[in-house]
């Protein structure tokens, strides 16, 4: 390996050995090889070191932290360990595609951006079905925001962006941490306060390039977040939504977190904020109320089941085209920044059809 790998590939993990030995053993099967791969052991973890401690590739190594940050933090710490001018970040429990890291290079060799980030699609594993996500990639102008947030149906939006997925500049990942203490909507977070910066565009590759393991018989923290932090958190990004952004995330994500409280008082607090301050669209409406009214089990059966019959749109390549729409108050909208999309070089798969998901 050269003195700067091409690559650096940063997984928290914490108390997961199987499991991030499996991520580990993906991003070492990569085509790319000149890579380094830096673990981030969250906390005192003796199991995961003595898992990894079998895997006798010199582009491991391992950053053991003294206790525990959560994923934000460690995703931080290896950053700031990464040597590489680009950053792929890969969770403990996910699978990266062998071609995953030489078809984002491929797309990062033609972006016009100072400092693209690179996402991709992927194929969602339920234990009920497979799918693609995103259903469909950016439109030419599409402001990111309400491309990651605003849905198209009653079960699923359309766009959508992972972590796993994410390959950035590591100057970009470094000028803009992840948000420590967030436990959900992280890489949503990230991209819009970097998307922020002079000289960011957004590049999504058509191809599936990593699997998403939603295994619901196991504890995931993402799924255990109180509604009022994630509350807090949209209220403080609103300046960098569209009113349509605003009232999808607060009628959708939010409201799903807060539709087990049973309680009416938070069920008119959510949608008065989400009329105030957004512009709620029809679909918007019929989801807060199916969200409030029917139970979540039953929800994520009857999605899936759609989901699992559709195809992937597929999105149209096109150039950067600049955005100038703002939001009716003057702010400026994330309608400014550049999308750009790509064609497909590799086939999405068939035998996994499907689209986006917000419960």
């Amino acid at each position: 390996m050269s003195s700067a790998p091409e690559v650096s590939v940063v997984i928290p993990t914490f108390a997961r050995p199987d499991l991030v030995t499996r991520a580990v053993r993906s991003a070492l099967a990569q085509t790319v090889t000149d890579i380094e791969i830096i673990v981030v052991i969250d906390g005192p973890d003796q199991a995961t070191q003595d898992a990894l401690s079998g895997i006798d590739d010199h582009r491991l190594r391992l950053v053991q932290l003294a206790q525990k940050g959560g994923a934000p933090n460690a995703r931080n710490v290896g950053v700031e360990h990464a040597a590489a001018p680009w950053t792929a970040l890969l969770d403990d429990d996910d699978e990266w595609l062998p071609e995953k890291l030489s078809v984002q290079l491929a797309y990062a060799r033609t972006a016009t951006a100072a400092l693209p980030i690179i996402a991709s699609r992927l194929i969602n594993k339920t234990p009920r079905a497979e799918f693609v996500m995103p259903r469909r990639l950016p439109f030419d102008g599409e402001p990111v925001c309400e491309y990651l947030t605003v849905r198209r149906g009653l079960f699923h939006g359309d766009g959508f962006i992972q972590t796993s997925t994410i390959m950035a500049p590591t100057s970009l990942l470094r000028r803009v941490p992840f948000t420590v203490g967030l436990r959900r909507q992280q890489e949503l977070d990230w991209t819009l306060r970097a998307l922020d910066h002079d000289g960011v565009d957004l590049v999504i590759a058509a191809e599936p390039l990593v699997l998403w393991h939603q295994d619901e018989d196991r504890p995931r923290i993402s799924l255990n977040s109180p509604w009022e932090a994630q509350l807090e958190w949209v209220r403080k990004m609103r300046p960098l939504l569209t009113p349509k952004a605003y009232a999808a995330i607060m009628m959708s994500i939010i409201s799903s977190m807060a539709a087990p409280t049973r309680s009416f008082r938070v069920f008119r607090m959510l949608l008065g904020d989400a009329r105030r301050h957004g512009r709620p669209s029809a679909i918007d409406y019929l989801t807060f109320f199916q969200i409030w009214l029917i139970p979540p089990q039953l929800r994520h059966t009857l999605r899936d089941r759609i989901l699992s019959r559709r195809r992937p749109a597929p999105g149209p390549a096109v150039e950067p085209t600049p955005a100038t729409s703002a939001t009716p108050d003057g702010r400026p909208s994330t309608a400014e920044h550049t999308v750009r999309t790509a064609a497909a070089t590799l086939p999405v798969p068939t035998s996994s059809p499907g689209s986006d998901v917000h419960v």
